[in-house]
């Protein structure tokens, strides 16, 4: 069943994403590909985080952060790609209302989670080049449990806000989501709700969480930027500018593909092109994290030189 009666209305139990494509052939050749991507991000970011764990090298705050961005990562990606890779095998990919509700909530949870992550991590590189001998200190164990707290709280929190806002919009019909996941705005479109303040509500809580973390990595690095041109060695400017690259290359990334979808105004691009972008930030740039960090990292690239040639010598 599609609906229930409820009074005058009929309330929808199921909705029916409608995906990238109807091109059999293109449903086809996209299955594959982002089956692909998938694989390489669970693989790529689970590797991150067991190499981060066994490796002794690896155990301090930096790759802390880097790990549980990769579990942000896998979990993105996970609360969208597998019921997308569903859409291109049938015909139509029916998502009750709860499932619904918990694909919005998981995706909101790590998304605000991997937003915050990157403001800590530019924190973190802001005390290692800025403040290095206050470094232990400034980055204890306690502060980083403190700032991982504040990132899954939030996450967590914000999660419960647009879920609670989801079981608070009326659903009458039609039921068909212009989206290949579950995402807030088109599911405000379908609601015969009055809308206006749900929209002022999650426009504000999407640009506060942006703002802010936009905020401590933008401030993050202009510190970072004033204290590499203080610097008389050149290597010491190499090295402190390498340690960022890879952090500056994810923030671009993600914050350009958000800023897209939720800050550009609506008028200036269409539903095809929002799936594009979004299929960019919640498939893609997941799969991409791990490489980004990996290939340009000489103690992660060491560090896992290590481990294989321990397996192999024990082997």
């Amino acid at each position: 069943m599609d609906s229930l009666k409820d009074g005058n209305h009929t309330a929808v139990t199921e909705f029916i994403l409608l995906g990238l494509t109807d091109d059999p052939i293109l449903r086809v050749i996209l299955f594959m590909i982002i089956l692909c991507i998938y694989l390489v991000t669970i693989s790529g970011n689970l590797s991150t985080i067991i190499l981060i764990r066994i490796s002794s090298q690896l155990h301090h705050p930096m790759y802390f952060f880097l790990s549980h961005l990769a579990f942000a990562d896998m979990g993105y990606s996970s609360s969208v790609t597998p019921n997308m890779l569903v859409n291109f095998l049938v015909d139509r990919n029916m998502i009750s209302h709860l499932g619904c509700a918990i694909q919005l909530s998981s995706t909101v949870f790590f998304g605000t989670v991997e937003c915050i992550l990157l403001a800590a991590m530019a924190y973190d590189r802001f005390v290692a080049i800025c403040s290095p001998l206050l470094y232990s200190n400034k980055m204890s164990m306690q502060v980083c449990v403190q700032l991982f707290l504040v990132v899954y709280i939030a996450g967590f929190l914000n999660a419960v806000s647009y879920t609670r806002t989801f079981f608070s919009l009326c659903f009458c019909g039609p039921n068909r989501v212009n989206h290949f996941f579950c995402d807030f705005i088109p599911l405000l479109e379908l609601s015969c709700s009055d809308i206006s303040f749900f929209t002022i509500v999650s426009s504000f809580s999407v640009g506060f969480i942006v703002i802010v973390t936009v905020c401590v990595i933008a401030i993050s690095y202009i510190y970072i930027l004033i204290t590499i041109l203080k610097m008389h060695s050149t290597d010491g400017r190499h090295k402190a500018f390498s340690t960022c690259t890879s952090h500056l290359t994810a923030v671009t990334l993600f914050y350009g593909t958000i800023t897209f979808i939720y800050v550009m105004p609506k008028s200036s691009y269409s539903t095809d092109q929002n799936k594009v972008v979004s299929v960019f930030y919640t498939v893609v740039i997941p799969m991409l994290n791990p490489l980004i960090y990996s290939l340009r990292n000489k103690e992660i690239k060491g560090a896992l030189k290590r481990e294989l040639g321990r397996k192999i010598l024990s082997w």
